[in-house]
């Protein structure tokens, strides 16, 4: 199982401090917490201030959890949810490439996030310490369904998109 858990660890690695990266980067970045939440409004979240503050805070938290492999798989289902969130908002409907702000990274991201649930945080984690392992189809599915749902609740009480003049229009 030393591959295995080798594996976990890079994952980890890999995911964790980019998640971490990017909630930090919404509140310490160019524009800080007024910059974020300034996007936010523009993408129809409201209210934008606290979506900024829950996003920048819950992907510090993921990305903290899942670098130090704790409490698999709630880190993992936060990265869905916020992945779900992005894809909606963000990257919908400008197709799949990244460059051309579609919803490759998230996607990436999203998944990755699920394939750690399922691999389990491995030895070389917190959880490992504590012998507190998930692993398998169960935490998989966990993280996928409470990501997914928490993400759809976020967006039908807070997400009002502006429609843009000719999206109003009826008679075309």
């Amino acid at each position: 199982m030393r591959g295995h858990d080798a594996a976990a660890l890079v994952l980890r690695a890999t995911l964790g401090p980019m998640l971490f990266a990017h909630g930090w980067n919404k509140v310490a970045g160019p524009g800080g917490l007024e910059g974020t939440a300034g996007w936010f409004e523009a993408l129809g979240l409201e209210p934008a201030e606290v979506h900024a503050r829950m996003a920048a805070g819950t992907e510090m938290a993921a990305g903290a959890g899942i670098t130090l492999g704790a409490a698999g798989p709630l880190p993992a289902a936060a990265a869905v949810g916020l992945m779900t969130v992005a894809a909606r908002t963000d990257h919908r409907g400008k197709g799949f490439f990244v460059f051309k702000g579609g919803w490759e990274y998230v996607g990436v991201v999203g998944g990755a996030a699920v394939a750690l649930a399922a691999l389990g945080n491995g030895r070389y984690s917190l959880d490992g310490l504590l012998r507190r392992q998930r692993a398998g189809v169960g935490p998989a599915l966990l993280a996928v369904g409470m990501g997914t749902a928490s993400a759809a609740a976020l967006l039908a009480v807070c997400y009002r998109p502006r429609r843009k003049p000719d999206e109003t229009r009826t008679d075309h």
